[in-house]
């Protein structure tokens, strides 16, 4: 049984979940210890659970030691099944990162699958649902696999209950395709900015939204203000989304008690310039999801923004269960690029 320290790196939440991904990938048990050892309340918070409980259903695994704050876990899966699944996070913690947890596996399976997944969809410990929809779907399909993600009700911090449904449909073949992606493409071809509101002032949105018009300098057009009648609670998003012909981003800033509405807005949009600043297509939040699925691929490269410690963590991770490593080499040349490189150790 593969030992797995959840303290190393960054020592969060990834460090299990890419486990158990790809756990369910290769079927390699294993037993993970200090699980959060480094977060203000470390093991198992709800989300986690939901995750573990996710990974178990599709793998059909046994599980020791999946209990709220549990620091501990063996996972032993025993063959990954497609079908039709709900998992329901029962608190604001975020549904799209215990999709991410499955999802990937789920490429690999005999069939497609179907998630109904409940929880938190738009809070600020995690990317919004529109990243999801709209920047990490459609690399999954440049990869060769089929996905598609409709949000039923979005679900702010702290009541939760957003939903939204993902159709998986494995690569043909069986195999994903390895992609390099080295480059935005040439100019932006869509553009949009939104400030979303939920059970708050229109007014909030509006003044978001003047803001973005007055910071980007997009035309009203481009800008709208949307509210969230659905949402089982009051909550409060801004999101930029910019397609390039090879990739498309989501930048992101979360409304907070305290904060005010401008601040929000300058948030997502401090993000996207960050993004513009650096020749590099794939962004911060993309990074460690986009080198575990070319590790699944079994080669690729791209260029990104300086890997933080949670994708050098996740390398790590993955290169305990794949026979592939995870390079990270600095460019030369104005600007902080780094190109990241999944190599097989079989080549």
């Amino acid at each position: 049984m593969l030992k797995i320290d959840g303290a190393m790196g960054e020592g969060g939440g990834q460090v299990l979940r890419t486990s158990l991904t790809l756990s369910l990938v290769t079927g390699t048990p294993f037993e993970i210890e200090g699980i959060r050892a480094n977060r203000s309340r470390p093991g198992l918070l709800r989300q986690h659970l939901t995750a573990v409980e996710a990974a178990a259903a599709v793998g059909g695994a046994v599980v020791e030691g999946a209990e709220l704050r549990s620091s501990s876990l063996r996972f032993a899966p025993k063959g990954l099944r497609a079908g039709e699944y709900h998992f329901a996070v029962g608190t604001a913690g975020s549904a799209g990162l215990v999709f991410q947890t499955v999802m990937p596996a789920l490429l690999k399976a005999s069939g497609p699958s179907r998630l109904v997944l409940e929880g938190g969809t738009h809070n600020p410990s995690a990317p919004p649902f529109e990243f999801l929809a709209s920047a990490y779907a459609p690399l999954v399909r440049r990869l060769g696999g089929g996905l598609e993600l409709e949000l039923e009700r979005p679900g702010f911090y702290p009541a939760g209950g957003g939903r939204f449904v993902a159709r998986i449909t494995p690569p043909a073949g069986g195999e994903l395709r390895p992609l390099a992606l080295l480059e935005r493409g040439g100019e932006v071809e869509e553009r949009e900015a939104c400030a979303l509101v939920a059970h708050l002032p229109r007014s909030i949105g509006e003044r978001e939204a003047r803001k973005l018009v007055d910071l980007l300098g997009w035309p009203g057009g481009e800008v709208r203000v949307e509210e969230a009648e659905s949402s089982a609670g009051p909550g409060n998003c801004v999101w930029i989304r910019a397609k390039w012909p090879y990739v498309t981003e989501v930048f992101s800033g979360f409304g907070e008690k305290g904060v005010k509405a401008e601040d929000v807005a300058k948030a997502a949009v401090d993000a996207y310039r960050h993004y513009l600043s650096v020749d590099a297509p794939v962004g911060v939040h993309m990074t460690d999801q986009l080198m575990l699925l070319l590790a699944l691929a079994g080669a690729g490269r791209f260029r990104s923004l300086p890997p933080s410690l949670h994708a050098r963590t996740n390398a790590e991770v993955i290169s305990r269960f794949l026979p592939v490593d995870v390079r990270f080499e600095a460019e030369e040349g104005p600007g902080r690029v780094w190109s990241v490189r999944v190599v097989s150790r079989e080549a």
